[in-house]
């Protein structure tokens, strides 16, 4: 299992937030945790503990008047990084290349392939005609419902009706080369992954998946290999010290790295 860092960058500064609490109305986020340090300072620190596959997200809208702020903040991550992280949020046909020739090793998106609370398989083509299948990660974000698992767009604000099941994994990894999940529930609240949505993804495991949210010390890791049958990677955002946690860096990563 993987530890795979990330930045989140929201109104221009690097933070932890709690993801369900995100709104594009006044650039609302309840926040964990806001750096004093700019994105480029933690792209170096991962970079120094040799951390690659990590992700950098945007979380304004294109229409904030902080986008260009947050932008131009996973830039200079992207520059630091050298290749060695994702960014997404924001992210479109039109775009993605820009985000590749600026140094990101691959884009993320949701939002622009789940319109209309389904599948666009135009915009999905667009894209891995734009960066190719290999530079494409599909965020499948979540809530759960009624016992089962729905994608959420725009920031974790809308849902779709595409569920996240053995079905959709197989036909959506013909487009891309990884899958990042985020349990939006937990996301941020440091209370326990999801195990259900660990389940199924680690049921299926067939390209590299990194599963985010709810993780608050080590146990949880332990709970999430066990739950993901040691296919899933991991990212941990709050709960860390460099973001204002208890749980220091390189006790994750030697966790990660061990057997559990």
């Amino acid at each position: 299992m993987r530890f795979r860092p990330c930045i989140d960058i929201h109104n221009g500064k690097v933070k932890q937030i709690v993801g369900g609490s995100l709104s594009d109305a006044g650039d609302y986020a309840y926040e964990n945790f806001v750096s004093e340090q700019d994105a480029a300072f933690f792209a170096h620190l991962y970079k120094d503990k040799s951390l690659t596959g990590g992700h950098i997200i945007i979380l304004n809208a294109k229409d904030s008047p902080y986008y260009e702020a947050s932008v131009s903040q996973a830039k200079k991550a992207l520059a630091e990084a050298g290749g060695t992280m994702q960014i997404g949020g924001g992210i479109t046909a039109g775009n993605a290349g820009e985000f590749v020739d600026a140094g990101a090793s691959h884009v993320i998106v949701t939002s622009y392939v789940f319109k209309g609370g389904q599948i666009n398989y135009e915009n999905l083509k667009k894209l891995v005609t734009a960066v190719g299948k290999d530079k494409l990660v599909l965020d499948l974000s979540c809530r759960a419902r009624d016992g089962e698992y729905y994608i959420v767009t725009d920031r974790w604000q809308k849902e779709t009706k595409v569920r996240v099941c053995e079905e959709t994994l197989d036909e959506l990894s013909s487009y891309c080369d990884e899958f990042l999940v985020h349990a939006v529930d937990v996301e941020g609240k440091q209370s326990g992954i999801e195990t259900v949505i660990a389940d199924i993804l680690g049921d299926w495991g067939r390209i590299p998946v990194t599963y985010a949210g709810g993780v608050h010390d080590i146990t949880d890791l332990k709970n999430l290999y066990n739950h993901g049958k040691g296919k899933l990677d991991v990212t941990v955002g709050s709960a860390l010290e460099i973001f204002g946690g208890s749980l220091s860096l390189d006790a994750v990563i030697a966790a990660c790295n061990g057997t559990f």
